[in-house]
């Protein structure tokens, strides 16, 4: 099975930091320098302080490289503990433009 041409990640830090300019500021400009990846929208956790994203990689090799390297490596230079998760975003493509979902719109 070829892998998907559009892969969703999604990914949380366990910690009590507030979400500032200090969480993501030196963090974005690294994320440029990411292969593979096309977007990413930041998440922090109402009432938790909790810390993730919803990325979109152009292939499953960039989205598990980026996972098990530098978010990897992130979560443990912060002490963190660490979720992630992948998604097809092929397979979930035509459902999702009947959503109007942003990440469809050609």
């Amino acid at each position: 099975m070829p892998s998907p041409s559009r892969v969703y990640l999604y990914a949380e830090f366990q910690n009590a930091a507030p979400f500032t300019e200090a969480v993501w500021k030196v963090a974005n400009t690294m994320m440029h320098t990411v292969p593979g990846l096309l977007s990413k929208t930041w998440l922090s956790g109402i009432g938790t302080h909790s810390v993730g994203g919803f990325y979109c990689f152009d292939s499953l090799e960039n989205a598990h490289a980026y996972a098990t390297g530098m978010l990897a490596d992130f979560a443990k230079g912060a002490n963190a503990s660490l979720t992630v998760k992948l998604f097809d975003g092929d397979v979930v493509a035509e459902a999702s433009r009947g959503m109007n979902s942003p990440f469809y719109l050609t």
